[in-house]
């Protein structure tokens, strides 16, 4: 299934895309896209070819509504941490963006007041669809209810010059875009092997795979339940591959307003989005 969130942000319905690509509103079968395993039990319990057709084209917000956790994993890549100029991690590196960061997949970037270094970073999210304490591997590819695209924006100077941890640079507002929609593991044939672009203003800066990344979802969300609880609608968006505006050669691209991000996975969908300045 792709579910969707749907309408005015702070107030999105819940929805799905059918066989056929047309949007139909689940309000009567749940009432909002959690992530949780009870959500997604309810609504493939559904008669889905009876719900409403939703017309138009609709604002889509955040694919999984209010998440509790956003965690991150960095240097998950082997190609990306080559790039970088850094060995591939020992275990995976963990860091937090704060939940405000999360915004709709083609609403605006705000670029923050201060920024000199704003960069993108294309990455597979999952989401949490039950309580997760020290789990295996396979409980923990067990637990993961859902797939999506996360832009996991940095705005390196923030990250790497101001001291401290990595979070300030991760966490601002709009930082966060997830979605177009939330699809299930049964949509997805491989998640080791799906493709993964982006591009800003038409020219593509990453073409990867998630064949490279080192360290696969089941195994994530076993590595981070042993130092903490996850909850159902716990995000967790796990790397990039490389192309990251501050690894370009000769010169470091950063984004600037009213650039356009493209970006997109294999089976994901697509994300759009415009820079604007806070």
């Amino acid at each position: 299934m792709k579910l969707v969130r749907y309408g005015t942000a702070g107030a999105e319905r819940p929805g799905l895309i059918d066989g056929e690509g047309r949007l139909r509103d689940l309000s009567a079968v749940v009432a909002d896209i959690d992530g949780s395993d009870a959500v997604i039990a309810r609504i493939a319990a559904a008669d889905l070819s009876a719900l409403p057709v939703v017309e138009g084209q609709p604002r889509l917000g955040p694919c999984v509504a209010r998440p509790g956790k956003f965690l991150c994993i960095g240097l998950n890549y082997a190609d990306h941490a080559t790039e970088t100029g850094v060995e591939i991690p020992k275990e995976p590196v963990l860091f937090s963006k704060a939940t405000s960061a999360v915004s709709g997949p083609n609403d605006p970037i705000l670029r923050p007041r201060g920024s000199t270094k704003m960069d993108w970073e294309v990455e597979l999210g999952i989401v949490i669809g039950r309580d997760c304490r020290y789990v295996t591997e396979e409980e923990g590819l067990a637990a993961i209810s859902g797939y999506f695209i996360c832009h996991d924006l940095s705005e390196r100077e923030f990250q790497n010059e101001r001291c401290g941890t990595w979070d300030k640079g991760k966490g601002c507002d709009t930082f966060g875009p997830i979605g177009p929609w939330l699809v299930t593991p049964d949509e997805i044939a491989d998640t080791n092997a799906l493709g993964m672009w982006l591009e800003v203003n038409g020219k593509r800066y990453q073409d990867g795979s998630t064949a490279t990344m080192v360290y696969k979802p089941g195994f994530l969300v076993s590595y981070i339940s042993q130092f903490m609880s996850l909850q159902p609608g716990d995000i967790i968006s796990t790397g990039t591959p490389p192309g990251v505006g501050m690894a370009q050669k000769p010169v470091p691209v950063f984004l600037q307003p009213g650039d356009e991000v493209r970006l997109g996975i294999d089976g994901l969908g697509e994300q759009r989005q415009v820079v604007e300045q806070a």
